[in-house]
């Protein structure tokens, strides 16, 4: 479907949650700093030919540098996008957000938002609005003009001129004004039918712990038993390639069949820039099959963190969980 076919917003909730976009400089830095409301108004009433929906303001607090963000204030950003758009009547949200975990909290909040008639666009800035050459208000404004167009109701993500789908990319330049990238994963997931209820957008959500562990040439057991003490619920495991680990280690893959046996979901991913998981074409991945990992096909490791967070914040049963995680949600296998 075209962006054309879309309702253009007409009340857009913008949420701030800092990042650089809104830095000042302190006396240890950059830092994340309120009065970006006041800022964003200034700029766009210097631009009297710009085009873009009516907004309303929200900061949310605390202000942070994105290495700071959680999951438990990616809970707190969907209750304030379920506030607007069921509450407070818009029809559109922008999330300004720093740019190291940006791509995290947009795969994340796909999943926490589905079946919200709304569309969700997640921007931020490389550089503070305000110096020399900044993206700032280039990406804002942006933002804005692309929701005045009308988007798809979905999570998106703008940057310099770009809409990508949050669950297909990632930040890969530390650098410049094109930091984010769609991934060239493999797709072909079957979608998923008839969700649970808990999975809708206004159910509500727990806190879940997930990890991840990247695998290493002679990781062993201790590695992994250590992430499985911890009390995880659930674990995203870059693989090799097509989903190889260390077939040849008895202790390895016994840890991870008792992870399976404790209700801990893993789920394999590729440390591949593309391709994807197929745990049955290698014997060093049928055999991570039978210890109890789950196929995440081609997943980013952002869209399987965040969906695993989402399922397992529903509070579905582990059969539930495990089936969900192998079918498409939110085109993250697509």
């Amino acid at each position: 479907m075209n962006r054309e076919q879309f309702a253009a917003a007409k009340h857009v909730r913008v949420l701030y949650t800092g990042g650089t976009i809104g830095m000042q400089a302190s006396e240890n830095g950059l830092a994340p700093a309120s009065g970006f409301e006041a800022r964003m108004a200034e700029q766009l009433a210097a631009l009297p030919s710009l085009s873009v929906p009516q907004w309303s303001f929200r900061e949310m607090s605390p202000l942070i540098d994105s290495a700071n963000m959680s999951p438990a204030y990616w809970l707190r950003l969907r209750e304030s996008v379920v506030e607007a758009v069921d509450l407070d009547g818009c029809d559109a949200v922008l999330i300004l957000h720093g740019t190291d975990t940006l791509a995290y909290s947009a795969a994340a909040l796909s999943f926490q938002l589905i079946g919200l008639d709304a569309p969700v666009v997640f921007t931020g800035s490389m550089l503070p609005a305000g110096v020399p050459d900044s993206d700032a208000w280039e990406n804002v404004n942006g933002a804005l003009q692309s929701l005045g167009e009308g988007l798809s109701p979905a999570a998106h993500l703008y940057f310099h001129g770009e809409l990508l789908e949050p669950t297909r990319c990632a930040k890969i330049r530390s650098f410049g004004r094109h930091p984010f990238a769609a991934l060239n994963r493999s797709k072909g997931g079957q979608a998923a039918r008839d969700l649970p209820d808990a999975l809708g957008y206004s159910a509500p959500r727990q806190l879940a712990n997930v990890g991840v562990l990247p695998l290493f040439p002679g990781i062993g057991a201790p590695q992994l038993d250590a992430l499985i003490d911890s009390g995880i619920q659930g674990l995203v495991l870059e693989c090799f390639g097509s989903g190889t680990g260390p077939s040849d280690n008895p202790a390895f893959l016994a840890s991870l069949d008792r992870a399976h046996k404790q209700g801990i979901c893993v789920v394999a991913i590729t440390q591949c820039h593309e391709g994807g998981v197929e745990l049955d074409v290698y014997e060093a991945g049928s055999r991570l099959r039978e210890a109890g990992v789950l196929s995440g096909g081609g997943m980013t490791r952002e869209a399987a963190f965040g969906k695993l967070h989402a399922l397992i914040g529903a509070g579905l049963s582990q059969d539930d969980v495990r089936r969900l995680v192998e079918l498409d949600l939110c085109g993250e296998l697509r």
